[in-house]
């Protein structure tokens, strides 16, 4: 049911947006620790219906200690696709306690304008996804159970 819900949700706000309307992202960093090993990003984030829906559509490169941090009013099974996504990304699906439950890659949809697009899944409920360069968690050695922190911009 929450799948359907977000699903509708995200083509009424992708319909009713116009096709120039860019999304003002707020910032922060987040900061994961695994083994003694700290890792910090920082990252634009998407907590509204617009925001996650345009997510990191268009872009042509995100650098390497960036990314895009999802958060959800609640835990659920959300799934995220690729649409008009131009490069790779690895997602880092991160419990109610900030720690990691899941990591998986996506991949360029063969057209990222039509698609096919596969929907990317969490196999654990979360509340905040983290998007990033693919394979950013393997070189950073990240793995499921890193603990992670966030820390809005100052504004």
């Amino acid at each position: 049911m929450q799948r359907l819900l977000l699903a509708v949700l995200t083509v009424v706000t992708l319909i009713t947006l116009p096709a120039d309307a860019q999304v003002r992202f707020k910032r922060g960093a987040v900061t994961f620790v695994q083994n003694a090993k700290s890792v910090t990003l920082q990252v634009e984030v998407a907590d509204t219906a617009a925001s996650r829906a345009q997510g990191l559509m268009h872009r042509l490169r995100l650098a390497e200690n960036a990314g895009m941090l999802f958060i959800f009013d609640e835990p659920g099974h959300w799934g995220f696709w690729m649409k008009n996504t131009l490069m790779p990304l690895s997602i880092a699906f991160i419990g109610q306690d900030w720690r990691i439950v899941d990591i998986v890659d996506m991949d360029v949809a063969p057209d990222p304008t039509t698609g096919p697009f596969t929907i990317y899944e969490s196999k654990k409920p979360f509340r905040y996804a983290l998007e990033v360069n693919q394979g950013f968690f393997k070189r950073k050695r990240l793995g499921v159970g890193a603990s992670g922190t966030y820390r809005p911009a100052s504004p």
